[in-house]
């Protein structure tokens, strides 16, 4: 047993006994020589505080009745624990490449302190979990730093913007309400003062982000929610059609345990599965549908399996 979990199991023994405890009853709990324990008893003192004492009455250790009642230090946790921040970590540096990682080296230092004193690898997190992004596009710490902070702290924010539709772009004031994290990549969904609504700005396209010293205009949290519910994927707003696809049998294997949309209904008919979901745009649909080919159909509407239509149709002219 290591000294982590020893000082663990010292600290329960001292806290839920009613009488001192004699030394012989730690060996017999910890499976220690004397010695051991008594090292253990200085650390607790010497290292973490505690107000240990022996009681010559009853031939046994406890903790000063008269003194404050002790915990061990906030950070005195289980290996999973640590090693479940430690996973954390590791998440949100994949998600946000140097975020807060100036903040974060010394409480990873502190981490893997005391898991090599639990007899723990901390190395293992970086040699087990693999976080792999997929299609994220490039992003600056100096740009999602103000957009964090102005979010966090109900400011406006005046930038540019240039979407992906046009070259130019365009110099605009809005509220943000809410940062998403979606497949990869973030978004801000916003109220802007050009477009009098909300909107999603995505951050990769922001230029020159200056946080202004005003509140923002806060939205209705269930407005919010609306906008970034009605439709399909990061395409919000409200929904204009329901789409009503077919999957085959055997991309249903999949497609039946996926969440795609919120208020989805999915059933099987006839050995095929159904899938009905509302979308206010359609790029970001039309991608996941032309991800399945032959094994989905478009059932309605009738726009939308024309504009699926339509791509195949350039699909086989470039290849036939």
């Amino acid at each position: 047993m290591s000294r982590f979990d020893r000082i663990y199991k010292i600290h329960e023994l001292l806290r839920t006994s009613r009488q001192p405890v004699p030394m012989s009853r730690f060996m017999e709990i910890l499976e220690a020589s004397r010695n051991s324990v008594t090292r253990d008893f200085e650390y607790l003192r010497n290292q973490l505080g505690a107000p240990l004492e022996y009681c010559r009455e009853h031939n046994g250790h406890r903790y000063d009745p008269s003194a404050p009642v002790f915990e061990l230090p906030g950070f005195w946790m289980s290996a999973s624990e640590l090693y479940a921040l430690l996973a954390c970590e590791q998440l949100l540096e994949q998600v946000q490449p140097g975020l807060l990682s100036d903040r974060l080296i010394p409480l990873k230092e502190r981490i893997r302190n005391l898991l090599s004193e639990s007899g723990h690898e901390a190395a293992l997190i970086s040699d087990k979990i693999l976080i792999q992004p997929t299609q994220a596009r490039e992003r600056h710490e100096q740009l999602f730093a103000p957009i964090a902070e102005a979010t966090l702290s109900g400011h406006q924010i005046r930038l540019a913007y240039q979407p992906r539709s046009t070259d130019r772009s365009s110099i605009r004031t809005i509220h943000p309400q809410r940062l998403i994290h979606y497949r990869s990549n973030w978004y801000l969904a916003a109220f802007c003062e050009q477009n009098e609504a909300l909107r999603m700005f995505s951050l990769d396209r922001i230029q020159h982000p200056t946080v202004l010293d005003i509140p923002c205009k806060v939205i209705d949290a269930d407005e919010v929610e609306r906008y970034l519910s009605g439709g399909f994927g990061i395409f919000s707003g409200p929904a204009r059609g329901v789409a009503k696809l077919r999957f085959s049998a055997q991309a249903a294997r999949w497609v039946a345990e996926e969440r795609w949309h919120p208020e989805q209904v999915g059933q099987w008919l006839d050995g095929a599965y159904h899938l009905a979901l509302p979308y206010s745009d359609t790029p970001e649909l039309v991608m996941d549908i032309l991800r399945y080919g032959p094994d989905v159909e478009v059932l309605d509407p009738p726009e939308l399996r024309d504009e699926v239509a339509a791509r195949i149709k350039k699909m086989h002219e470039i290849y036939w």
